[in-house]
Parts: structure tokens; sequence; C-alpha cells
């Protein structure tokens, strides 16, 4: 099946049919660019495109700010290339109707001058608010500002917001974090160990003009793209070799994001700076409640950006805020679901945002205010729902792990241990979750699961008498000895229908040192439980003493057949994406079941 949006009565007016109500009214104007002077005399290189190219007259504005280059340099005689692989979506849907686009090379990244001295570095939050101030100066401003973008152009909106700039009406973060650490690097606190390794090889590709290491990654890999595009006024390119001669000094990803072991940590050379000074959580307060905000994610999306979308849309106390939540990948490269009809989604994402900035950028009536906040995309049963509320559940159906690898509905009266070995040879595969977040083509999403999960501890139920149709966070309480003072464990949900076949429906991690619970913070909630991963938090875990790892396995929404049955499984490792945890020490693993230890999964049922 799709993902269309008229599978299901989701939306009053769906997407699709908005949009096709609203096609394109102008030509967009050949982009104009310039430098950007920002407080510090750093030169930042800006894209403007308006509507026809018209500067007579007032539009609404979309900011994108990148570090991924704005606009490439075409090689000589190049046609039917596009020069702006990461923006030209936002250029396509937004311009023809009447927004002008700013698109902006990030400090230290493009045609920009100046360096990157951390991951979506706090110096940059502060280069937002001059850019807003140049926009709303210029004579084709009509001083309504609005931003989006995937992944780290979306934390960018989050940043804008944060400067209470009062011409930033509404921002459309897609597919991105709210906390860096927790829901990009360090999930359930244990390192993605080629996320790091990927990125920096993908900044070096563009930030230092490096074409041999570029053609590694599929967006930018066409020969014909050169170097990042000169500003207007640089006729001879040498201001952005300058500038890209300065990026050498760029911070290195591998290098920087091991400074945070812990979320606590802090640069040894600035006690002030911890994970959270990159993050979009630590801004909260700065962000004022008028913003309208619209959060998207997918089931699919990475290590926890889910959780991000999440995060975001039950922390911002501004009235006008939404969330949408669908099969997909990171960025929605991909519909994610083992029912798909393709793999190109079909959902009209950017028609749905275009709607938003309708709404609170260009005033119109778009009947955005009788839809319901929420909609997501329920898996299997693959159909769209809509709520008022997250999570949108009826209650909890509890599963216990019992004797003979069961899972059954209620706990055994006594306590017994399942025992099993670590294998740090245990991967989940190279089609997985993590692959598009590191810029790796993922298409086939765990088709060789059966295989993989067939090698793991597991905890099967019997057939289901009915449909169950879950959406939100599973919670795992796992009671587990360890015979080591550490452990990476592993939690996998599988649905395996009548016929054999085992479906991959999310998981969830935790390295057993970080098993303290603890209140969320006012500025970071979440309905699932949460913890500090502070230092003085982390214990050892007491050999073969049995521990409560009381944690959540990433949202979805699924529906599992009737005759189907629900599987949980238990691993120490998954070699293809995270640290052997301890080193070297594969533990062995005891995982209690019933008695006063009684091992339980909860599923939010919808």
């Amino acid at each position: 099946m799709p993902d269309r949006d008229d599978l299901g009565k989701a939306w009053r007016v769906p997407p699709s049919r908005y949009l096709a109500g609203r096609p394109a009214e102008f030509k967009t104007g050949a982009p104009r660019s310039v430098y950007v002077t920002m407080a510090d005399g750093c030169r930042l290189a800006v894209d403007v495109l308006l509507p026809d190219g018209d500067a007579t007259r007032r539009w609404p504005t979309i900011l994108i700010v990148t570090p991924y280059v704005r606009r490439f340099e075409l090689a000589p005689g190049t046609t039917g290339v596009e020069p702006s692989p990461n923006t030209y979506r936002y250029r396509d849907m937004f311009v023809p109707r009447g927004y002008a686009l700013v698109v902006v090379d990030a400090r230290g990244t493009g045609a920009s001058f100046g360096t990157r001295d951390s991951f979506r570095s706090p110096r940059e939050r502060e280069d937002y608010r001059a850019i807003a101030d140049w926009i709303v100066a210029q004579p084709w401003s009509d001083g309504a500002i609005g931003a989006t973008g995937i992944s780290y152009l979306g934390a960018a909106c989050d940043f804008l917001a944060s400067t209470g700039h009062q011409a930033v009406k509404a921002i459309a973060p897609l597919f991105a974090v709210w906390d860096t650490w927790a829901d990009n690097y360090y999930p359930g606190g244990l390192l993605i160990k080629r996320l790091a390794l990927v990125y920096d090889e993908l900044m070096l590709a563009l930030d230092h003009d490096r074409r041999d290491l570029r053609v590694k990654f599929s967006y930018f890999a066409h020969p014909a793209l050169l170097g990042p595009m000169p500003v207007d006024e640089d006729r001879d390119g040498s201001l952005a070799r300058e500038a890209v001669q300065g990026h050498l000094a760029n911070f290195r990803m591998p290098d920087f994001i091991t400074e945070f072991k812990c979320r606590d940590d802090a640069l040894p050379y600035d006690p002030d700076f911890t994970a959270a000074s990159f993050s979009p959580y630590n801004y909260l307060d700065s962000i004022p409640e008028d913003v309208a905000v619209y959060a998207v994610s997918g089931w699919m999306d990475g290590a926890g950006y889910a959780n991000g979308a999440l995060s975001r849309f039950l922390t911002l106390r501004n009235p006008e805020r939404r969330l949408l939540l669908g099969p997909w990948d990171h960025g929605a490269r991909v519909n994610a679901s083992p029912w798909r009809a393709r793999q190109d989604p079909e959902f009209p994402m950017l028609g749905e945002v275009l709607r938003f900035f309708d709404q609170h950028l260009a005033g119109r009536d778009t009947g955005l205010a009788d839809e319901d906040p929420i909609h997501y995309f329920s898996m299997h049963a693959e159909e769209w729902r809509a709520a008022r509320s997250w999570p949108p559940v009826l209650g909890t159906r509890r599963f216990y792990t019992a004797p003979g690898r069961q899972l059954v509905d209620a706990s055994p009266s006594e306590s017994k241990g399942d025992s099993c070995q670590a294998d740090f040879t245990a991967g989940s595969g190279p089609q997985t979750r993590y692959e598009r977040i590191a810029g790796i083509d993922a298409t086939t999403y765990y088709d060789d699961w059966a295989q993989r999960e067939a090698k793991l501890p597991s905890f099967t139920t019997a057939p289901l008498d009915k449909p169950l149709e879950v959406a939100g966070h599973p919670v795992l309480s796992l009671w587990l000895a360890s015979s080591e003072p550490d452990a990476a464990v592993f939690a996998y949900l599988s649905e395996v229908e009548a016929d054999g076949s085992v479906r991959y429906v999310t998981e969830g991690l935790l390295r057993a040192i970080h098993r303290a619970e603890a209140a969320c913070l006012p500025n970071y909630r979440t309905t699932w439980p949460w913890r500090t991963f502070a230092r003085a938090d982390a214990k050892p875990m007491p050999i073969g003493k049995p521990q409560l790892l009381r944690f959540a396995l990433l949202p979805v929404a699924w529906r599992f057949a009737e005759g189907s049955r629900v599987r949980l499984s238990i691993s120490g490792a998954d070699a293809d994406h995270f640290v052997q945890t301890p080193h070297g020490r594969p533990p062995l693993l005891t995982v209690m079941s019933g008695g006063d230890q009684a091992t339980m999964i909860e599923l939010p049922i919808a």
C-alpha cells in the first residue's frame, strides 16, 4: 500500500487536495547572491530567489540555513544538472507560490567565511538573528519570516525561533532532533560508531571542496558539480576559494563528539559548553509562544529523531503546534513500510508545509484550524490516523516473559532466569534506520530481519485472537543480571505473521550503567522513561545481581494482525552500528521472569 493521504479519513482536506488547489502562479526568478556581514565581521553567502524575480513587491520569506552548500557552481556547458541538491525542493515548492526564498551557507561552510567550532554551534544561532534583521530590511520583504528544512536544517529552525526575532512567525523543523546527544549520536547512552566517521567524511568533502570524497555521497556525486557557487560580486571566485581555505580549520566530528561521553560532559576548555549547547531543547525558553511550529518525522527516522519531534510537540507551550509522523526514513527518502506499493513516498509533505505557511505567514484561510493537530501513519493497517493529543491511546497491554521463552498475559509466580552470552558479532545489518542519518543509501529496510532475529534470544506470544494496534512508545521493564559491570542492551519488537514471516517493528537500547531514571526536565518533556545520562548518575552493574532496566523502544504506530504473534528479542550487541560494551568482554546476560523480578513489555494500545 502507498502512504497517500487519502488512505483513511485523517484529514478534512487532505494535503494533496490542498496542494492541487494551490498551483504555481509565478516563475522562479534567477538567484541573486550577496555576502551578509555578521556582528564579528564574518561574511555569509546568501542566495535570494523571488517570485518572477520581482523585487518591487513584498513577499513573505522562507529561510533555509544549510551546511551542505546552498548552490554549486556547474562545469561549463552543463545542462540538466541541479545546482542546489540540498535545497531545490523548497525552491520549487515555495517560490512559484508567492514566497521569497533565502538560502544561507552556514558559517564555515559553502562560500561563507569563518570556521565551525562545533556541530550546530551557538555562534550560528547569533548569525540567524543577523540574517533575519537583513531580510526584513530588504525592499522585497513583507516582514514575515518562516523556516523549514530537513535534519540539520530543521534544527536550525529551532535556533532561529529561539533568537526571539519578532519577524519569525512559523517554523517547520523536518526530521530534526530535539536533543542532539540522545536523539542522534548517543541513543541509550551508546555511541553510533560509524555516524561520526561518515559525517566527518561528508563535511570534509563539502567544506574542503574535496570532490574525490564527494563522489561517495549520491546526493552530491554528479561530476558537473564543482565548488560552492561564488556570490555575484565574486566574479573570479577568489573570495569563495579564500572562504574554503578557511574551512580547513573546522572542527572534526569524531574528535568533537567523543568529548561528550556523558550528556553533561563539558569541553575541557569551556566548562559551560555541554551537549545541551548544540541541542534545540536548551533554547526552549527563548522561543516565543506566538511562533507556530510544525514538527515532522518518520517511524524509521534514525536513532531517535521521532523522539525529537515528539518532545518538541510535548514541550513547547506554543498554542499553534502540529505533529506529523509517517512511515518514512530520515528525510522521507523512502517509504519504509514492508507493505508499501513503492519505495518513493507519495505523501506531499511540502504541500502540507505549504498549507502551514499559507496559514501562518501569508494570512490565507486554509482550513488548517479545523484539522486535528496530530497525524500519524499506522503501518500494517496502512492508513493515516488523526489525534488531538499524544500518545493517542486507550490504555496499555502487558506481556510478560516466561520460561520456555514465551510472552504471556500474566506474570509467572516464581522468578526464574534465562541466560545467554552476548554475541559481539551480532548486528542488525546494512539496511537499517541508522544508515540514512549517515548519508548512506538504504532502500530495503530490514529485509533480512528474519535471519538476524533468529540468532537472538526471543520471547513470543501465542497467536493473537484479534488485531492489536499500538501507537507510541513500547516500554520494556527488563530485569537483567550481567556477568560484567556494564552491558549494551538492545531490545527488538517483531511481528511474526501467521505464515511465519517476521517483520521488524521497532527497537530500543540502553547502556546498563545509565539505568537510573529521573523526572524529565521542564524544557524536555516526554511521556516515556527519561534519564539524565549524567556522569554522576552512571552506576556499574553489580556482578550477577538482577537490576531493573526500564526504557522505551522507539515510537511506532503498528497494527499486529489477527493470528500474528508478538515477539521480543534481546541482544547484547549491534556490531554493525554500536561500539562494544564492555570492550572485549561479552557479558553473560540473564533475563529474569516472574515473581518480584518480572520482565514485561507494555504496548500502548491505540
